[in-house]
């Protein structure tokens, strides 16, 4: 979805920048919500106010709520299909392999500094370790220790730059 979401609204027609396209994916994935309805809130709310945020969040989710709804009073029905079964299991790998496209793209596109590096590596890691020894660990408990982690750089760099303004 974020290759899909970046080539609309940064290539095709220019509503934001790269570096906020950027913002907006950090934003969004600590954030309740699909990563979708919160860029078109906050491309709308950056092209037109308030109503635009609105109207751009009701145009992002109205048509999938719609279809959902649908689909929601046959799904019994509609999973006994095999071939349907079989989309779905494919669809699964589809979404990894998308998330797997934005990861690198994101990665070519970020600012090569050692911090940045070291976190994408550490963020790597313990995703790996999480994975591969079945730990359940709570997304709650990922983020705030990544915003400890963010706070803790941040007061250090603070510290740092007021130190060399003395």
């Amino acid at each position: 979805m974020i290759p899909l979401i970046e080539n609309v609204c940064v290539t095709k027609k220019e509503w934001i920048t790269h570096e906020e396209m950027m913002n907006i994916t950090v934003v969004a994935e600590s954030t309740p919500g699909p990563i979708a309805i919160n860029c078109a809130t906050y491309v709308g709310s950056k092209k037109k106010g308030f109503w635009g945020a609105v109207a751009a969040t009701l145009g992002v989710t109205l048509p999938s709520f719609l279809i959902i709804l649908m689909i929601s009073f046959f799904i019994d029905r509609f999973l006994e299909i095999k071939w349907v079964a079989s989309a779905f299991k494919g669809i699964k790998i589809a979404v990894g392999i998308l998330i797997f496209d934005a990861a690198v793209k994101m990665i070519v596109k970020m600012k090569k500094k050692p911090l940045s590096i070291i976190i994408l590596s550490v963020a790597f890691i313990a995703m790996m370790l999480i994975n591969v020894f079945a730990l359940r660990v709570s997304t709650i408990v990922l983020m705030l220790a990544a915003s400890l982690a963010g706070l803790f750089v941040y007061l250090i760099k603070r510290h740092k730059n007021g130190e060399a303004s003395k």
